[in-house]
């Protein structure tokens, strides 16, 4: 596959749970976490990430908002390299339960054992403007 699309890569991250996000520290220095997408995968250029408020990230979010999210899915059982998926974009902050409700699973409650009640809890919004993929074959850039 030489030339992947939004709907590509939107199939790709739906087999991919697991990313680093990136965000940029106080001194410009690189911070990143693994963060889940908590299968909310319907990619249509925006991820969807749970955190309390009292993090790093949120403070690093709250100074700038560019980040970058990695996916990357393993081999094949039959030795074919996997995807990786970087995702440059704009964090925003959400405080509105309204779309906590929205992108709530049931997963969350170990991490959030009030569900949306959770005190300090915020949903980060990632509006990805680049996505670039390479699969051990070919490269590419998707613009959102």
């Amino acid at each position: 596959m030489s030339e992947m699309t939004l709907s590509d890569i939107a199939g790709k991250l739906k087999k991919i749970d697991i990313c680093m996000m990136s965000t940029k520290g106080s001194q410009g220095e690189i911070s990143n976490r693994p963060m889940s997408n908590n299968g909310d995968v319907d990619y249509d250029g925006d991820s969807w990430f749970f955190s309390y408020e009292d993090t790093r990230k949120i403070v690093d979010i709250g100074r700038d908002t560019g980040v970058t999210l990695s996916f990357t899915e393993p081999p094949s059982l039959l030795g074919k390299p996997g995807i990786f998926i970087s995702i440059e974009g704009k964090a925003e902050l959400i405080r509105d339960k309204a779309l906590f409700e929205q992108h709530w699973t049931k997963d969350l409650d170990r991490w959030f054992p009030e569900g949306i009640e959770t005190p300090e809890i915020v949903l980060i919004k990632v509006h990805a403007g680049r996505i670039e993929y390479w699969d051990g074959e070919y490269n590419g850039t998707v613009s959102v």
